[in-house]
């Protein structure tokens, strides 16, 4: 989870800022904290593995300490503290400013907990800078949510939308850009409703016009953009500023008004098929990126065939589908028409298989066209390059591949000729030097 990234490294800034050293050494750590995820089933036990077998170390290194934060921990901190006693202190979303108060606490022999803060201003003190190790940094723009769609917990473990102030954001961009980082991505939980809550207005056209103007960005990409509140105005502020890569991710989650009503998303079928044609319309270039839910409680043939002819039709060019979590404490938990698991995952899977192919139909007419590559990887051994172009954000789109027998770094740019395509990725041959 990108937010969660972000979370961690602020941690460390602060456990840094107070004289501890900070280490990937489980074996050196004195304290090991645990950032988890439990927005889903799936990243739930992804979670409780990760407590687990941290947790083992214990048995060898009975001094450890294990503090968890992060979702799990503010969903689940009392289940947390019953049954893994191997667990120290548990840290809530929005108490991360409070990370040395709870590591002197259990310092002192007792088990510490601090869940209070959700609604918490975003802490501004930390200097994330040292600890992004990459030419890439996600900055997060808000916490929170006021959404409220009926399949997600995510309101009750980040608390209300609350926007940061424009100068804290460019501010912090302006130090990442110092130490290196060439692509800064914008991230919250919903990135079209910010500034609302701070100054009246959507102002996220006003933060992408000062972030443009910081030397240094090769390209600024925005994800997590909601339909409802995707405005003329933003389709503006992306177009008019040249280091706004023209990439948009709108998660849609479906297409069928019924479905879309109880989900409690604020859009419907004919807003969303606008905003994909002035999107199109206003920028010819750009790639857009939406994600689905297969399987809905209430979900019918109807509906998803209707969701099936749409995925044709809109010809996404990235598309990401998740089959439907039943998650406790969300509103969509009692719904009637629960979907059998085994149809959720046929849903999801026949999603994906129509989308394949309009990939590869897409990624094929790229062919012969040269575009600026970042290069995030080297295989040394094999002259091998592994780069993006600002059609992919990187971990979930596809990648370009190139050989050069020239020398380059992670984060250089260099013009690269398409030669193959596949369903996600790209192959090519460098064209120019690396512009760096």
């Amino acid at each position: 989870c990108s937010k969660n990234t972000v979370d961690s490294e602020v941690m460390m800034s602060i456990a840094k800022n107070a004289d501890y050293k900070v280490t990937t050494n489980l074996i050196e750590a004195d304290y090991i904290v645990i950032n988890t995820c439990s927005f889903i089933n799936d990243a739930k036990e992804e979670s409780i593995d990760a407590i687990i077998e941290i947790g083992e170390l214990k048995s060898e290194y009975p001094n450890k300490k294990i503090i968890v934060t992060g979702c799990l921990a503010q969903r689940y901190h009392s289940e947390l503290l019953k049954e893994m006693p191997e667990v120290d202190a548990i840290l809530g979303t929005g108490d991360v400013d409070q990370l040395i108060e709870i590591l002197k606490t259990i310092d002192g022999g007792k088990r510490a907990v601090e869940i209070e803060g959700v609604d918490k201003e975003y802490y501004e003190l930390a200097d994330r800078s040292e600890f992004v190790n990459s030419h890439i940094a996600y900055v997060k723009i808000a916490e929170g949510c006021d959404n409220r769609c009926s399949y997600c917990i995510i309101p009750k473990l980040r608390g209300k939308f609350r926007s940061r102030r424009i100068e804290d954001i460019r501010n912090e961009v302006e130090s990442l850009v110092e130490n290196g980082v060439k692509e800064v991505i914008l991230i919250a939980q919903d990135t079209s409703r910010y500034g609302k809550d701070l100054y009246g207005r959507y102002a996220l056209p006003e933060l992408l016009d000062s972030l443009n103007t910081i030397e240094g960005i090769k390209w600024i990409r925005i994800l997590y953009i909601y339909p409802d509140c995707f405005t003329d105005e933003l389709i503006d502020g992306i177009a008019r500023n040249d280091k706004v890569a023209n990439y948009v991710d709108i998660p849609i989650q479906h297409i069928s008004n019924r479905i879309l009503k109880r989900m409690n998303r604020h859009t419907n079928r004919e807003q969303i098929e606008s905003l994909v044609k002035k999107l199109r319309a206003r920028m010819s270039d750009i790639q857009i990126r939406t994600t689905l839910i297969a399987g809905f409680p209430g979900e019918t043939d109807e509906d998803f065939d209707e969701l099936k002819a749409f995925v044709k039709e809109a010809r996404f060019d990235k598309l990401g589908v998740f089959a439907y979590s039943h998650e406790e404490d969300t509103p969509s938990y009692k719904l009637d028409g629960q979907v059998d698991e085994e149809i959720k995952l046929e849903r999801r899977d026949e999603i994906m298989e129509i989308q394949m192919k309009i990939s590869l139909e897409n990624s094929e007419k790229k062919v012969d066209n040269i575009y600026e590559v970042i290069i995030d990887e080297i295989v040394e051994e094999e002259e091998l390059y592994i780069g993006r172009s600002y059609m992919d954000a990187p971990d979930i789109d596809g990648v370009i591949f190139f050989n050069s027998n020239q020398k380059y770094e992670v984060g250089d740019s260099v013009k690269v000729k398409i030669l193959e395509a596949m369903e996600y990725d790209l192959k090519g041959e460098i064209v120019d030097e690396s512009t760096k």
